[in-house]
């Protein structure tokens, strides 16, 4: 099995930054495809962004040119740098991995509890 944690949520400005990281650990070497999602209350879980084991990235659209996602070559942790932060960020952020490479997926293999992020008008 693989378990995940996240790190870094918080609160902070309009305007701000966060880097939220996730950590991977039990049998890494399963890991393709990761992803972050996010979700907030009443609405339906959102891809944030996924990269594949050979650094393939997608975007969600509404964070494209803000947002930044890598990984380590070991698969271990993957990473989402978040720039010029709106409050319509706000929402709980989510690390997922998958024993495929494909990010087009929305039921991945494996999930982390979650990090909470809020931006403050």
């Amino acid at each position: 099995q693989v378990q995940l944690a996240e790190s870094g949520g918080g609160l902070v400005d309009a305007g701000g930054s966060l880097r939220l990281s996730c950590l991977a650990s039990g049998e890494v070497g399963r890991i393709n495809a990761m992803a972050w999602f996010r979700e907030t209350p009443g609405k339906r879980r959102e891809l944030v962004a996924g990269i594949t084991s050979g650094g393939t990235t997608r975007y969600g659209e509404y964070v494209k040119g803000r947002f930044i996602i890598s990984r380590d070559g070991a698969k271990k942790s993957m990473y989402l740098q978040m720039n010029s932060l709106t409050p319509e960020d706000t929402a709980a952020y989510f690390c997922a991995a998958d024993n495929s490479d494909y990010l087009t997926k929305f039921i991945w293999d494996y999930w982390g509890q979650g990090t909470q992020v809020t931006v403050s008008s």
